[in-house]
């Protein structure tokens, strides 16, 4: 028998930074967590929360006090059902895309904490738009464990293929997908993901895509 892994499509790959200015832009006029936090000097100038689009030469920046971008994708069970509490984290936008059952009942739980430094944005996206926001992302996270404990997680290849470092929950065969401290993160509960993305967040230069 041979095993045969699964490699993400060719469009999961990084965006060029003026299409993430450009779905930032779009995905702003839905979701606040987008907007920028500031105005600029010019009012001619296009900001998202996280880049800027000069208006005299149309160069496309990345803001340098700009929170990190974390993504993570759901079908929103009982098998993903991690809360963190926002007090141990760093300054992050959390976009969690997908549907499912419990979408709601967890979205009612993330409302009820009290984030100081961290934005929970649970859009569901258009499909062209999914990659492009993969490809935007700093960071990926993975809360699939599975119900056999058997599957591996198809969003972790995606992420790989959009050069994203992951955090991915352990369970029983996750090893043959991400190596800890090799091509991603492996933690147990949310105290120990709070802790990477916390020491990831201040190694910068390994983590966030700064200018």
């Amino acid at each position: 028998a041979v095993t045969v892994y699964d490699k993400p499509a060719s469009f999961f790959k990084e965006t060029p930074l003026d299409l993430q200015h450009w779905l930032f832009m779009k995905l702003g006029g839905t979701y606040s967590p987008f907007r920028a936090r500031s105005e600029p000097e010019d009012p001619a100038t296009e900001r998202s929360a996280f880049t800027e689009r000069d208006a005299g030469s149309g160069l496309v920046t990345r803001l340098r006090e700009r929170p990190a971008l974390l993504i993570s994708s759901t079908s929103w069970t009982e098998f993903e059902q991690l809360i963190l509490d926002g007090h141990k984290l760093p300054s992050l936008v959390c976009v969690i895309t997908g549907k499912g059952p419990l979408r709601e009942y967890y979205s009612r739980l993330i409302q009820q904490k009290c984030f100081q430094r961290v934005q929970v944005c649970t859009p569901w996206l258009e499909a062209e738009d999914y990659p492009l926001l993969l490809g935007s992302a700093d960071l990926g996270v993975c809360l699939h464990t599975s119900s056999s404990g058997l599957d591996l997680p198809m969003k972790v290849v995606d992420m790989f293929g959009c050069c994203l470092p992951v955090c991915a929950v352990n369970f029983k065969c996750l090893h043959e997908l991400v190596k800890h401290e090799e091509n991603g993160l492996v933690f147990e509960d949310s105290e120990e993901l709070a802790a990477q993305l916390s020491a990831l967040y201040f190694f910068a230069d390994a983590f966030l895509k700064l200018p």
